[in-house]
């Protein structure tokens, strides 16, 4: 695959994993943190706000690998 084409369809499927994964997260967190203290909310926000990145670092790493013949 050439790596032009590998970048743009990385791009786009990292797009549509910030858009899912904000939507998801966030009707979780409607729906299970409607009372919980402050520092609930916080832990729950500060993980959620940095798990997408591991997903993120497989799709990057798959853009920036090397051209496969």
């Amino acid at each position: 695959m050439p790596v032009r084409l590998r970048k743009f369809i990385g791009t786009i499927l990292i797009i549509v994993l910030v858009v899912v994964y904000a939507l998801v997260a966030n009707t979780i967190a409607v729906a299970t943190l409607g009372n919980a203290p402050w520092w609930g909310h916080l832990l729950y926000f500060l993980l959620t706000g940095l798990l997408w990145v591991l997903p993120a670092m497989v799709i990057i790493k798959w853009m920036a690998g090397p051209p496969q013949s």
